[in-house]
């Protein structure tokens, strides 16, 4: 029994959201954050001939969120980066996962089991970011609640809300992939997310931060697991999404995004064939018209 009432939820929370972030969970989060961008077409090439370029793209997907919260707060967005212990590991991440010899670090970092346990462990910097990102943004603005979800989703996900701009050091503009157009589960997540610890900040959800962080983390760790070990692209959200969205906006979330897609990609190839089609018909009309004049002047 004192076994059990030492480890009751509320102690347990307030111990967890106590542990330090740096460097073990800093690293993981560095190590995923690296790979999505190794994931991405020609990044590999970029490293190899702009090595600079490729360096600056792998700092903005580790610090991003914290240069647009510096933005949105009117603060130097260049403040972390006097942080040196972080911007060396995350250069030594780099390092590592695109020069390597033999790809070790990364054929290591990839091994499921373990990329899984990384996975996880970026999902508990992510809520603790929006969680800390908030109570910046109730320091300065008391009666803010906009300001707050806005800093608190750009904490959760600002390397996705700036995917764009990091594309553009890469030489690739790509507006059809902007992450607000097309949300992903971490950047829907990070959004709900910024929401609870808003009305938590502001006394209108009555449970404790340390609580919150603690169960949101364990939603997030539970999600990003599942869909990364089943190798899915789908959204706890879509169910509740599909319930909602028909009766406050009159289309699913996303219904006009995967109809634009496949209208495109029916644009780009289906009436293609169509219109290639009438000219070769008309000029074989048109052949066969001459064949036909011919055939009458020679008669």
């Amino acid at each position: 029994m004192e076994l059990l009432s030492a480890l009751s939820l509320g102690e347990l929370a307030l111990s967890f959201s106590r542990v330090p972030l740096f460097p073990v969970f800093d690293l993981s989060y560095f190590i995923v954050s690296i790979l999505y961008l190794k994931y991405e077409p020609g990044a590999v090439e970029l490293s190899r001939r702009h090595p600079m370029a490729s360096w600056l793209c792998a700092m903005l997907h580790c610090f991003g969120s914290y240069i647009l919260a510096d933005l949105l707060l009117g603060e130097p967005p260049v403040d972390y980066f006097s942080n040196n212990s972080s911007i060396l590991l995350a250069s030594a991440v780099w390092y590592l996962i695109f020069f390597c010899p033999l790809d070790l670090f990364y054929k290591c970092v990839c091994f499921l089991p373990v990329k899984l346990i990384f996975v996880a462990m970026k999902e508990v910097v992510r809520v603790r970011k929006i969680a800390v990102g908030i109570h910046h943004a109730h320091h300065h603005y008391h009666h803010g609640w906009f300001v707050m979800i806005a800093t608190g989703w750009v904490k959760g996900s600002g390397v996705a809300l700036m995917s764009n701009f990091e594309q553009l050091l890469r030489g690739v503009w790509k507006p059809e992939t902007n992450e607000i157009l097309h949300m992903s589960f971490p950047t829907k997540a990070s959004l709900y997310g910024a929401i609870l610890f808003t009305l938590q900040q502001t006394r209108w959800l009555p449970v404790s931060k340390a609580s919150l962080i603690f169960i949101f983390t364990m939603f997030m760790v539970s999600c990003k697991v599942f869909l990364m070990a089943t190798h899915s692209h789908s959204s706890p959200f879509d169910v509740l999404e599909g319930y909602i969205c028909p009766v406050l906006f009159g289309s699913a979330w996303g219904s006009d995004h995967h109809h634009d897609n496949h209208g495109g990609s029916q644009g780009g190839t289906g009436p293609g064939p169509s219109h290639s089609a009438l000219p070769t018909k008309s000029k074989e009309e048109l052949s066969e018209g001459s064949r036909k004049k011919k055939t009458k002047k020679a008669d």
